[in-house]
């Protein structure tokens, strides 16, 4: 430690020998330091503060019915893109900075300058804005916040027109579009149609559906064409008989003659099979159970009845005698019941063989109906999809008009300026209270550097260690100087000087920075 703050006084010592050059070095920075600072420009600070009002009693209503634009992203969007190279151009026009005769790369430099110092930030709550703008003229810098506040406000008023009107403009193009292609889906559809019509249902039903259907039509045929043939025979035998046992009167002890009603036994036969399968459902104390039977009943008494009068009649003309069997009303009856058998069975037959022809034809269809409904599939789905996308664009073009006149009713948003823009009546840079204070250390700092560095480059000796240490040489002895009372005195009035000139670099600061904080204060 003892060694270390040897050096430091031997150091001290040594610069102590330069110390008039490093004044005179510290008074020359110091005066190039001032003039600096008091040619440095004043800037004037311009601002302006905006709020933006994002909220409209018509879009809570519209919901669901207009687009909502997201405004607090789309303000926000617009706030970090405004200071942009055209709108720093469109500036500058506005505020009359392209007055004076610039070359292309002044220009250039300007709109450089401008959006490096104009600042957009939010204050406070996010939809507050304040703008600030410095420069070295008053008027010029309240100009330029000027100017940003009227950019600012047209931005935010077009920007959703604008981006309404492109979305209609695109959404026409497309459904101009599609309308083509949906034409051209709805003509492919019908030329298929029209080449397979007499393959199709007119209930849209495929292939396989309509041939269970057709079998199951043609096997209720079959078996009704069936019934029929089996009621006309039974007529034809009851026919024949009642021909041959029409004799002579003595014919009256013989039994009666038998009759039948296929008409009615159709009916009975028909009810039969519709209470079979209503008792494979209900119980026997259902409704439609129980009308069933009656109906039954009530048909099998009227058989009983016709078939005694048929008797009856048969009896009495049996014991006449003279009547011609053909002539009988028995005879009359069954065959007037064949008649209308015969016409039952051709029309069923006729509608049997009609069924059966349509079902040879849904046979021979399906071995072509896969592919056949395979296309028609296709067709549809292809023609759905580009309907349910052309309606689907309509809606969206609707949607996107009615924005727009909601954006003219109400506005996307509503601009205020709270605070018009203003310049600062005093200049708030360069700080001099602080770059005068800044000059002084560094005129300080050059001086001791000087000092120091020229005790390094020609050392001096004052102390017999530090010379012995230095050279390494052995030291004989050390010659000591008496100084007079003259040279003391000159000693004294040299750090007299020394003193006064430092103190006097010091105190001109001291002095220049009290000059300006009273004239801050109440110079203005």
């Amino acid at each position: 430690m003892q060694e270390i703050v040897h050096q430091l006084l031997a150091t001290a010592r040594g610069m102590w020998t330069f110390r008039w050059p490093a004044l005179i070095i510290a008074w020359v920075i110091a005066a190039v330091g001032v003039v600096i600072v008091w040619k440095i420009p004043n800037q004037y600070e311009a601002a302006a503060r905006i709020y933006v009002d994002t909220d409209s009693i018509l879009k809570p209503l519209m919901s669901g019915l207009a687009v909502q634009p997201n405004v607090q992203q789309q303000i926000g969007m617009l706030s970090r893109t405004l200071v942009s190279r055209p709108n720093i151009e469109k500036l500058i026009r506005m505020a009359d900075l392209d007055l004076k005769n610039q070359s292309a790369n002044e220009q250039e430099k300007l709109v450089e300058k401008l959006m490096q110092t104009i600042e957009i930030r939010t204050t406070g709550s996010a939809n507050l804005y304040t703008m600030t703008y410095r420069d070295t003229e008053q008027e010029r810098a309240k100009r330029v916040v000027q100017a940003m506040v009227s950019i600012f406000v047209e931005s935010g008023l077009g920007a959703s027109r604008k981006d309404t009107d492109s979305a209609k403009t695109f959404l026409a193009e497309q459904i101009k579009g599609y309308e083509t292609k949906l034409e051209e889906a709805e003509a492919r559809l019908k030329e298929f149609r029209l080449r397979n019509i007499d393959r199709q249902g007119a209930d849209g039903r495929d292939v396989a559906t309509r041939l269970s259907e057709v079998a199951t039509q043609f096997e209720s045929a079959r078996l009704q064409l069936r019934e029929a043939e089996q009621s006309r025979d039974a007529a034809k035998r009851q026919l024949a008989e009642a021909r041959g046992q029409g004799g002579p009167a003595g014919a009256a002890g013989r039994t009666l003659p038998a009759v039948s009603t296929p008409e009615i036994d159709a009916r009975i036969d028909a009810q039969r099979r519709n209470l079979d399968s209503l008792l494979q459902r209900y119980t026997e104390v259902h409704p439609d159970v129980v009308g069933s039977r009656r109906i039954i009943n009530e048909l099998e008494d009227q058989r009983r009845r016709e078939v005694a009068e048929l008797q009856r009649k048969a009896a009495a003309n049996r014991s006449s005698g003279a009547v011609n069997p053909d002539e009988a009303p028995a005879v009359q009856e069954l065959g007037r019941m064949l008649a209308t058998a015969e016409v039952q069975v051709a029309a069923l037959k006729a509608r049997a063989a009609e069924f059966g022809q349509r079902y040879a034809q849904l046979r021979d269809s399906m071995r072509t109906a896969p592919q056949i409904e395979a296309e028609a599939a296709q067709l549809n789905r292809d023609y759905a999809i580009i309907k349910r996308s052309y309606e689907d664009l309509v809606a969206r073009r609707q949607s996107a008009v009615m924005s727009g006149e909601l954006d003219v009713a109400s506005g996307v948003a509503e601009f205020r300026l709270i605070d018009p823009p203003r310049v600062s009546p005093q200049p708030v840079s360069p700080n001099r209270l602080l770059l005068l204070p800044l000059a002084l250390v560094a005129a300080l700092g050059s001086g001791l550097f000087f000092a120091f560095a020229a005790a390094q480059l020609r050392p001096t000796f004052g102390d017999a260690d530090v010379l012995r240490s230095k050279t390494g040489l052995p030291l004989l002895g050390v010659v000591s100087m008496l100084a007079t009372e003259s040279d003391r005195r000159a000693e004294r009035l040299g750090l007299i000087r020394f003193v006064s000139a430092s103190g006097g670099l010091i105190g001109l600061f001291v002095a220049g920075l009290i000059a300006m904080v009273l004239l801050n204060r109440y110079g203005g």
